[in-house]
């Protein structure tokens, strides 16, 4: 039983390359898989995963192999991850600094956004080149004062940038001092 965003019917499926090429009755291809009484449901996408982030002198406790052990087990097929900027790196190495830790590791697809948390002139003028380096959205923090938090010229300074190239830009959203002082 093939289920889709609208119905869901008995028919078979022929993967070529990867991919779907034909949903009907009677394809045959050089493997066949029996599926009799199992659901062909498309895969699902998880757009905001922690893995193997380090935070606050700690780190999550998935790593990309057994976040994506259990993603997969879910049906969650594909996930995009946040690669959070040390202070001084560039979105080029911070993604590559994410790149390495899913490296020998993934078990599903992957992308994923860049935190932009130290935003030099030189950083600005890269958020346009994240496009060639498959990652056209960003995230920039308003909340964790001292670690991962920007200041407002700072948050408004990307959305422009982000603006002009047509780059995705998502906030999160707390106010970081306010926090702080109840915090105190």
């Amino acid at each position: 039983t093939i289920v889709t965003a609208s119905d869901p019917f008995a028919a078979d499926l022929l993967i070529e390359g990867g991919q779907v090429a034909a949903i009907g009755k009677g394809l045959q291809g050089d493997t066949v898989l029996d599926a009799s009484g199992a659901y062909i449901i498309p895969g699902g996408i998880d757009v905001h995963t922690h893995l193997d982030m380090p935070f606050g002198g700690t780190c999550s406790s998935d790593t990309f192999f057994t976040g994506h052990r259990a993603a997969a087990f879910g049906g969650t097929t594909m996930h995009i991850d946040f690669s959070i900027q040390p202070k001084g790196a560039t979105l080029r190495e911070t993604i590559e600094l994410w790149h390495e830790r899913a490296r020998g590791k993934a078990v599903i697809d992957y992308g994923f956004h860049v935190a932009i948390t130290d935003l030099t002139d030189q950083i600005l003028m890269e958020m346009p080149s994240c496009i060639q380096y498959g990652v056209p959205s960003m995230k920039l923090f308003m909340a964790y004062k001292g670690v991962l938090q920007v200041d407002d010229t700072t948050l408004f300074r990307a959305m422009r940038q982000a603006a002009q190239h047509q780059l995705l830009i998502m906030v999160h959203a707390e106010n970081g001092d306010a926090i702080d002082l109840l915090t105190k």
